[in-house]
């Protein structure tokens, strides 16, 4: 795990870090590292379904977490499930704060754009290969969410107009029936249309709502974030959006997890600034069913510390493939040690 200075740009994050090493992504609990065999090493490519590495920032007297959050690339709400107990208008100078930087993928096709609605994030697969990306986002409020399901983009529109639908004028009869580009619009500078009607992919002009429940179910970025997804993504390419509170996936022969807050968990942050996380109906049938043989190397007391954080950081849950059961202690890393 890398210890940042304040320097570091957030358009440097947009870019994403592959994870190419276990010891770059330090889970809670942090599971010793055993290397495999060499011999099995070159056999065939290991799997690796993560995206970026955990960072750890240290606090100016100035910050606040929503500043921290658009610096990194992050949302509100994943950055404050991930550092219970700091307060988010005055973390404090010199106050460690872990970045949730890394991203088990979504369990959905990887071609153009993945939105997970649980960890309100996009993740962008290139036609052509090349490094996945991610970024974070706002999304709809309870009652106007975003559809499930697959579309595709439909139009592209620098500096777009707004038009309010009837009901949000209803909620605001000053409102004009169109809303010029401009400060004043809140679908900012850039949007993507989907094939659904009424629903886009855009900027905002309000960046501290990225990673909050607020829109009446469009996605919405911050204005650097879909500058660039913008530029990468052409007319007609695949959206999937899916709503996964539990992520599980590979790197090499382990087995992580990545787990979120529930939306009202997500709502009682914006509220408290805190959460009380409850378990995930049958998550264990669903981690030992994707484990598939594996299953017999889950550590099954790591899972449940995983469970009861939702804190989304990716979590080990395997032993090592060449270490026997019983002979692998799990180190646990606490939020003191950071």
């Amino acid at each position: 795990m890398r210890h940042l200075s304040p320097s570091l740009t957030r358009r440097a994050l947009l870019t994403g870090v592959a994870a190419t090493a276990l010891g770059a992504l330090v889970p809670w609990p942090l599971a010793a590292q055993v290397p495999a065999p060499a011999a099995r090493r070159a056999a065939a490519p290991p799997r690796n379904d993560m995206v970026g590495e955990l960072l750890v920032y240290s606090a100016r007297y100035e910050d606040t977490l929503m500043d921290v959050a658009r610096t990194y690339n992050l949302g509100y709400a994943e950055l404050v499930a991930a550092n219970p107990g700091v307060d988010p208008w005055l973390p404090g100078l010199g106050t460690r704060i872990l970045l949730p930087t890394a991203h088990v993928l979504p369990d959905a096709p990887r071609q153009g754009i993945v939105v997970n609605l649980s960890d309100q994030r996009i993740y962008w697969f290139p036609a052509g290969g090349g490094p996945t990306l991610t970024f974070a986002v706002g999304i709809g409020q309870e009652g106007l969410g975003t559809p499930n399901g697959t579309t595709t983009i439909v139009r592209k529109k620098e500096r777009p107009t707004w038009t309010p639908t009837p009901e949000k004028r209803r909620e605001d009869p000053t409102l004009p029936t169109v809303v010029p580009p401009g400060p004043d619009n809140p679908m900012g500078e850039h949007a993507l249309y989907l094939g659904w009607p009424l629903y886009a992919i855009h900027g905002t002009n309000e960046p501290d709502a990225i990673g909050r429940r607020v829109t009446r179910g469009c996605i919405r970025l911050y204005p650097e974030g879909i500058e660039h997804l913008y530029r990468l993504a052409p007319v007609g390419t695949k959206v999937t959006v899916v709503d996964q509170e539990a992520k599980m996936g590979w790197i090499g022969d382990d087995l992580f997890v990545d787990l979120h807050p529930s939306r009202a968990d997500v709502d009682r942050l914006e509220d408290e600034g805190r959460f009380d996380p409850k378990p995930i109906p049958g998550l264990r049938d669903r981690v030992a069913k994707f484990a598939g043989t594996a299953a017999a190397r889950i550590d099954w007391a790591t899972l449940d510390e995983a469970e009861r954080r939702r804190d989304g950081i990716p979590v080990r849950i395997t032993r090592s493939i060449d270490t026997p059961m019983g002979a692998l202690p799990i180190e646990r890393v606490t939020r003191s040690s950071l």
